[in-house]
């Protein structure tokens, strides 16, 4: 039987199919040098990541005080119980109650004193919560760079496929410098960006945690000025 559409019918094996792109496949594609380069933006996020969670939780809890804290350590000062408000700092594992309890530690020297006590126990706690924070800054600004680098790469790969074509560039050949340039910029800039973020959020809660200290030293030094 005659079929009128049946010349103008594709074979099933003749039509074209749409080339997929996967992230493996774009890496794979990039040669040698976008390998390693993606291997090296790889281990710079893992490290940023660990560096930010381990900081995050470390920063929230020492943000974590309670609020009957200072309250406590007024009772304690002004009934004459050093020894218990020494001990309730030694409980309560916070950098707000290491300051606290080693000014308390200086009760009974001049106000002078415990006032420079404090703020050098600051400091060090202050060091303690912003410890590796600096590498991620430095991630920031190196994983741009690095992808930067593979994209350098990919192109002079590119341009030597073209110097050695003798007049016939072969497509295939191009594309792998091709994709060595792009992934390698782009799993810079997100490595980049992610690093950025997860820096500029730890050094909000750090600021926060240092204000709560400040405002805490405040506090206990204006109970020794208060009149017995």
């Amino acid at each position: 039987m005659f079929n009128p559409f049946q010349e103008n019918a594709v074979p099933a094996e003749e039509v074209t199919q749409e080339k997929t792109l996967s992230i493996y496949n774009l890496i794979m594609d990039g040669g040698v040098g976008g390998q390693i380069i993606i291997a090296l933006l790889f281990v710079l996020l893992a490290t940023a990541l660990y560096i930010y969670f381990e900081r995050f939780f470390a920063i929230r809890a020492a943000s974590q005080v309670n609020k009957d804290f200072m309250n406590q350590i007024r009772d304690h000062v002004l009934a004459g119980k050093i020894d218990s408000a020494k001990a309730l700092c030694e409980n309560t594992s916070t950098p707000t109650a290491r300051l606290i309890g080693k000014g308390i530690s200086r009760i009974g020297k001049p106000l002078e004193d415990i006032n420079t006590a404090i703020e050098n126990a600051g400091k060090l706690e202050v060091y303690q919560l912003e410890k590796n924070v600096s590498v991620l800054a430095t991630i920031a600004g190196a994983a741009p760079m690095i992808g930067f680098l593979g994209t350098v790469i990919g192109m002079i790969v590119a341009i030597h496929e073209i110097a050695n074509s003798g007049g016939q560039i072969d497509i295939k050949m191009l594309s792998d410098g091709l994709y060595t340039a792009m992934t390698t910029t782009v799993a810079g800039l997100i490595v980049g960006i992610v690093a950025y973020i997860a820096y500029n959020h730890l050094v909000v809660r750090t600021d926060k945690v240092v204000y709560q200290m400040e405002a805490k030293s405040v506090e206990f030094l204006d109970l020794l000025n208060e009149p017995v």
